[in-house]
């Protein structure tokens, strides 16, 4: 006897085309990335990918024509889904109704702790490559660029409207991005845990003095520092 339709047995609907794309894709830059995080640029080859995705040459190929195109769209991937996540998380949990300096702190340990993640050392492989490669460099400027608004966006987010709106986040962002780059880089060789990490105590102050927090709450002055972009 046949199954009513919906019922334990029923067989699964065929998934369309755009579905069965969007699948063999999401696998390729999962491999991509795992390959360039685990063994390096110079060891991630199209060949390395295909053979851990599991796919055909041709399918890989359909998806990316070229080894730049392929590592470089598997770290913004990435990248672009833990940002979605990160901004998810902050309106999801209670840390997004947090101000003043435990807010501010918080988000320095968030930001920091960013650049432990695979998609920073699959970036990193990537910018050490495009400055001896100019077909990389061609095609990672761009991505980049498109990135860093999304990246903008999300660490806003993370310091929330009151901190974010003062005139000087620009300039305290972009500080805190250079230096934890800088010191992310010594982690290559010098693996340990991050999160007793010296600077750290640094880099709070530094955002708690540029952004002029004190134990109080900044919230207060959220409408003064609201006419920013105004």
């Amino acid at each position: 006897m046949a199954s009513p339709a919906g019922g334990p047995h029923s067989p699964r609907p065929r998934r369309t085309q755009d579905e069965r794309r969007a699948s063999s894709r999401a696998i390729i830059l999962a491999a991509a990335l795992d390959e360039l995080y685990e063994h390096g640029h110079a060891h991630s080859t199209t060949v390395t990918v295909q053979r851990r995705a599991g796919v055909s040459r041709g399918r890989l190929l359909h998806h990316f024509p070229s080894r730049e195109s392929l590592l470089i769209a598997a770290a913004q991937h990435l990248a672009a889904e833990r940002i979605a996540d990160m901004e998810q998380w902050v309106v999801d949990s209670e840390y997004g109704g947090t101000t003043g300096t435990a807010r501010c702190e918080r988000a320095v340990e968030l930001l920091w702790g960013t650049f432990m993640q695979p998609y920073f050392w699959a970036s990193m492989e990537l910018w050490v490559a495009a400055r001896t490669n100019d077909d990389i460099r061609a095609e990672l400027l761009p991505a980049e660029r498109r990135l860093g608004t999304a990246v903008a966006h999300v660490v806003a987010t993370l310091f929330g409207p009151a901190l974010s709106s003062h005139p000087a986040f620009d300039e305290c962002r972009e500080l805190l991005f250079t230096s934890m780059r800088g010191v992310a880089m010594t982690y290559a060789i010098n693996p340990r845990d991050h999160e007793t990490e010296p600077h750290l105590a640094s880099w709070k102050r530094l955002a708690r003095r540029m952004l002029e927090v004190d134990d109080g709450d900044p919230a207060d002055a959220s409408g003064q520092y609201g006419q920013r972009n105004g």
